[in-house]
């Protein structure tokens, strides 16, 4: 599946945007949270994703890539996310924090950042519908792949099937372009999130058309 994240868009003409990559024909709508202090960088709070669920009928796939994501849940839950991934490394209560999401009815994702290990995810592994790996650091866009994280995608997707949780979706953000995309789905990976490499394009329909090709190599 392909998803678009947001941060790489033109704020100015948002909904614009996501209804471009939706016509374009995407999968999923990535929505990058960033709270200035878990990561540098400052994104879009509740309220925006509430008005863009007014208007757009896609699955809101929202990484909070936030301190203490507990205190943040209840608000976007609200304002119409489908998909709430948090980071292991966000709050010394990952597990509440699941289930917390699961609780209120949405798909709930574990994100790890480059420098953590799968370790902690053993113990997880019944309360996650989605594993999200950082194949960059997080906080910035049109960063490169950080090639040492493949091999962490190959061992999340080994760790879900030995658990028999081939249902769990294993996610990859960051450095995704047509020439990496193949690389992570050999590696077990089935979300592809793609900011530049679909947002810095013209053409968006011929972007998406551009990784899907790249995937059927």
């Amino acid at each position: 599946m392909i998803a678009p994240s947001i941060l790489s868009s033109d704020f100015a003409r948002l909904r614009d945007e996501v209804d471009e990559v939706i016509r374009a024909g995407c999968d999923w709508i990535h929505i990058d949270v960033m709270d200035g202090h878990f990561v540098p960088n400052l994104t879009l709070g509740p309220p925006i994703v509430k008005a863009l669920r007014r208007h757009v009928q896609a699955t809101f796939d929202v990484h909070l890539m936030v301190e203490s994501p507990e205190h943040w849940i209840p608000a976007f839950v609200d304002a119409g996310a489908d998909i709430l991934t948090v980071h292991y490394e966000a709050t010394p209560h990952v597990h509440r924090a699941l289930q917390m999401i699961r609780e209120s009815g949405k798909r709930a994702g574990l994100a790890l950042n480059p420098g953590t290990s799968p370790d902690g995810l053993s113990y997880l592994l019944a309360d996650v519908d989605l594993v999200l790996v950082m194949t960059v650091n997080p906080g910035f866009g049109g960063q490169s792949l950080v090639p040492s994280t493949l091999a962490k995608v190959a061992e999340v997707r080994r760790m879900l099937d030995e658990a028999g949780r081939q249902d769990v979706h294993v996610e990859v953000d960051g450095g995704i372009h047509a020439g990496t995309i193949r690389q992570a789905r050999d590696a077990g990976a089935d979300v592809f999130v793609a900011g530049s490499a679909v947002f810095d394009e013209p053409d968006r329909a011929l972007a998406i058309e551009s990784l899907r090709a790249a995937l059927r190599e």
